[in-house]
């Protein structure tokens, strides 16, 4: 009798153990399963970032070169001269669509009728007559001779040579002719026909043709948006959190203030549009499409970011820091700008930068101060007519030539480069002058 409550004892030990274990067992499952979620979810996320990503590049890779045509121009001397005298003034009067439609067909002497050569014309850009000015402008030694010269091919020939038109759909599906096909494949036999680097993408403006469309002009225009923005937003956001977080006392007007800087950062940007329309346009007078108008409304957009940020950097510095500059007879000011400052503005500039990365991807407050404009010369400065980056993108993506689309893709990329260099920009900013205490 007395052996069986000591083995109930160990029974009830036993299966003590093994409901112990099977717990551990569940729960250590349950962890598993738990880690190949996130594992899960992380590799679906990448999938599709990979996705997009690559549906860009390769939509805007091939933006990169461009389809050109060698013709064979006469440079006679009469047309280039005035009262017998070659200057800058006489060889830009000269008619270079002329010289270029000539030259085009020469090549093609069969060609005959209004509507045709209308067709043959439209293989060159509208803007080969100015490349060909351009190069008779450096070069003034050419004239009176004849000169073999690579000037740029329309948009639909470029797309038909990238292989984005489809040469074996019914003429009434595509915009390219069949005339227009042979005389292509006519200029390929010949070797006049060929894709060259893109300069013009990376240094002209923006274009009502997309052979002639550029990005740099808005990229001047980011970049001089975006250095309104620094100068204004940067030093009122590290003013502000100091005075909040090391002066200002602890009342109900600090508090309504606090409050209503959290409020301000999650207000929709098309408000900060607004009220840029409103005050700055309409009764201070800034210059419409300007970058100046631009970095105004993004810098108030801009500062609730700095300032939050500037204030959680400012915490983190340790109370010792100040406590120990008090304690050797350093006045408050001199304890925030010889001690606290220093320590904290790592953190600060990492705040900037990223309220600066997400001012550069904004669009609605812009397009509502009227830096949608279509805009082809290149800003010399702040007051000067632009746009930017994300307005680019969504003027060409409302376009509906298809040379466009990879314009398009290739302005994302641009502007992606940008974010990933402010962002790279921070974390290094962080990794060089952060302390850890």
């Amino acid at each position: 009798m007395s052996g069986q409550p000591e083995s109930r004892g160990r029974m009830s030990r036993s299966d003590t153990m093994e409901t112990v274990r099977k717990g551990l067992r569940s729960r250590y499952a349950a962890e598993r399963r738990f880690i190949w979620y996130g594992r899960g979810a992380i590799a679906i996320a990448l999938g599709f970032l990979v996705l997009l990503v690559g549906s860009i590049l390769i939509k805007g890779a091939s933006v990169v070169t461009q389809t050109h045509v060698k013709l064979t121009v006469e440079l006679p001397l009469e047309a280039f001269s005035k009262n017998g005298e070659v200057t800058a003034d006489s060889i830009g009067a000269a008619n270079f669509v002329g010289l270029v439609k000539t030259s085009l067909r020469d090549l093609f002497p069969d060609v005959s009728g209004r509507r045709d050569k209308r067709a043959l014309d439209s293989l060159i850009s509208s803007g080969a007559p100015y490349e060909l000015r351009d190069h008779v402008l450096a070069n003034p030694e050419l004239v009176g001779q004849s000169i073999d010269i690579w000037l740029s091919a329309s948009d639909d020939i470029d797309m038909l040579d990238k292989g984005y038109i489809d040469r074996d759909v019914d003429s009434t599906g595509r915009r390219v002719t069949d005339k227009q096909i042979a005389w292509y494949d006519q200029l390929i036999a010949e070797g006049r026909l060929e894709r060259q680097f893109n300069t013009t993408f990376f240094t002209s403006g923006d274009s009502r043709e997309p052979e002639q469309a550029g990005i740099w002009g808005a990229a001047l225009g980011s970049f001089y948006t975006l250095l309104v923005t620094l100068l204004l937003a940067f030093p009122l956001g590290v003013t502000t959190a100091v005075y909040l977080e090391e002066f200002a006392p602890k009342n109900k007007w600090t508090d309504l203030i606090e409050v209503n800087i959290n409020n301000l950062a999650a207000v929709p940007s098309i408000i900060f549009g607004l009220l840029g329309l409103a005050v700055f346009l309409n009764i201070i007078g800034l210059p419409r499409s300007a970058p100046l108008a631009g970095g105004v409304v993004l810098a108030l957009m801009t500062l609730p970011t700095i300032i939050i940020a500037g204030r959680a950097a400012l915490k983190a510095v340790p109370p010792s820091i100040r406590e120990a500059a008090l304690g050797v007879g350093a006045s408050r000011l001199q304890t925030v700008t010889h001690h606290v400052l220093p320590l904290a503005m790592p953190g600060m500039l990492t705040g900037s930068i990223i309220g600066m990365a997400q001012a550069l991807g904004e669009t609605a407050p812009l397009l509502m101060i009227g830096m949608v404009a279509f805009i082809v010369d290149l800003p010399g400065g702040p007051l000067d007519p632009a746009t930017v980056l994300p307005v680019q993108v969504y003027i060409w993506a409302d376009s509906p030539e298809r040379a466009f689309v990879e314009r398009t893709s290739a302005g994302i990329i641009v502007l992606l480069l940008f974010l990933v260099v402010m962002n790279l920009s921070a974390v290094m900013l962080r990794k060089r002058f952060e302390r850890r205490w």
